[in-house]
């Protein structure tokens, strides 16, 4: 039998990024030292998700198929001695998930030679794995526009007798975000008590949620920020901001075995009071010129040709045929643009960059009372690349650190992503592969339910 020096698969550009839809292409090369007796060399295509209720264990208890493709590139005979090649293609359903590797389950795309010998002769394979990214527009996802705020009352117990009561209010300016964005985050505290509460904090949340028999959650802490105290009988507002680090998107289209979702919660270290703000990671960010076109299009649409003259159309350019409605209909101006003024849209700019001076850690006490704050910090095991590939747009800076007065991500070995260009907020994000956990707890409780009514 012939001895095999080399056996590799090759994706054409040595691309390994791929969207849904998309074809995949490249060769098989073998190298022998010897000539091969085979039966037939085939390339295989497949895509599937696993799921189980062990840390990292590959026996799955429940699986998804997404496809499998398999074609043969040479049929029955000897290979001489030297190199060959085989080229392949197959074509990537529409429907196909993002990838994703997590604690307790993944979705894998790969693609597999295998070298059929003739009896009792040894079997030859090899594989690669590609990734698949399918873009998640915040732009179309429904009920995603406006702040989202919630309200919490918590009365609490000290010194034994005596009773208290904490008001704690928190929003964030958007619902969806996407990584090297900020997160403005803004509190009202009201401690209607006699006792100075601990410290505030805000923590960027993910859930993934594995759909076995009983349900596994994941949850994490991504980042964290804290804030000062608030001293008896005082009323606080607290501002803070957190950068999205790169992370996996929040919906998985076309998995039904992982769910992942992502909150901020706002918290006080004394008494326990917190709230959730549930929000959207994606890859292409929100842009403020579709919502106003999309709500400025009935009108518009409704004053087409029927009615020649319409006061209600902001375009200056109709004006003199408002006052003049016995002008023949051909003669009137096309319905003016869809977009709304300027002034409804600017409330919803979404973050560039951090502001040139940050607020206090909280404002609003009437007692210059000290404020704590911290820069951002990053959980070192919150989530990694996908291994053995490398983005160029993501390492860690060589020069020096990032000014005092912008976050940084310390005690981690995790990098944050590139702020989005200048007037470019409706361009798709860097793409941002699934993380690899190395290490995690076991499966955590799910977080208490949160008030999800999101001021629109």
């Amino acid at each position: 039998m012939g001895k095999l020096q080399e056996f590799e698969i090759a994706f054409d550009k040595n691309k390994v990024v791929y969207s849904p839809g998309e074809s995949i292409s490249g060769s098989v090369t073998i190298k022998l030292g010897q000539p091969l007796l085979c039966k037939a060399i085939k390339v295989n295509c497949n895509g599937f998700c696993g799921i189980t209720n062990k840390v990292n264990d590959t026996a799955w208890t429940m699986e998804e198929q997404y496809f499998n493709s398999t074609v043969s590139v040479a049929d029955k005979g000897t290979l001489k001695q030297g190199e060959h090649t085989f080229p392949f293609k197959f074509l990537i359903p529409g429907t196909a998930p993002t990838s994703f590797e997590g604690n307790y389950g993944k979705i894998v795309y790969r693609v597999r030679a295998f070298i059929d010998t003739p009896r009792f002769a040894k079997d030859y394979s090899t594989e690669k794995a590609f990734y698949l990214l399918s873009l998640l527009n915040l732009n179309e996802l429904p009920d995603i526009w406006g702040a989202c705020s919630s309200e919490v009352t918590q009365q609490f117990t000290y010194m034994l007798v005596k009773t208290g009561t904490i008001v704690l209010k928190a929003q964030t300016e958007m619902k969806g975000y996407t990584p090297g964005q900020i997160i403005q985050v803004m509190a009202n505290i009201h401690n209607q008590s006699g006792k100075t509460t601990g410290n505030m904090a805000a923590s960027l949340m993910q859930r993934v949620t594995y759909e076995t028999k009983k349900p596994t959650h994941d949850v994490r802490t991504i980042a964290d920020v804290e804030g000062g105290v608030v001293k008896a009988g005082k009323m606080v507002e607290w501002k803070e901001q957190i950068i999205v680090p790169p992370l996996p998107q929040s919906s998985l289209t076309g998995c039904e075995l992982i769910k992942i979702e992502y909150y901020v919660k706002v918290s006080l270290k004394s008494p326990d009071v917190m709230l959730m703000l549930p929000i959207h990671i994606g890859n292409v960010s929100l842009d403020k010129k579709v919502r106003p076109s999309k709500r400025a299009a009935p009108p518009s649409s409704a004053a087409a040709e029927d009615v020649p003259v319409s006061t209600s159309t902001p375009d200056s350019s109709t004006s003199t045929a408002a006052t003049t409605p016995t002008v023949p209909p051909r003669s009137a101006p096309k319905p003016a643009p869809r977009p709304a003024p300027r002034s409804r849209m600017s409330s919803h700019n979404s973050p560039s960059a951090p502001p040139a001076e940050y607020h206090q850690g909280a404002e609003g006490g009437n007692d210059g009372f000290p404020n704590k704050r911290q820069s951002q910090l990053v959980s070192p095991n919150a989530f990694s690349y996908a291994p053995g590939l490398f983005f160029p747009q993501n390492q860690q800076p060589n020069g020096p650190g990032p000014a005092p007065s912008q976050p940084v991500f310390s005690g981690s070995t995790v990098t944050t992503a590139p702020y989005p260009p200048e007037g470019a907020s409706s361009m798709p994000a860097p793409l941002i592969l699934p993380p690899d956990y190395g290490s995690s707890t076991y499966p955590q409780e799910a977080p208490p339910s949160y008030d999800e009514s999101c001021n629109t």
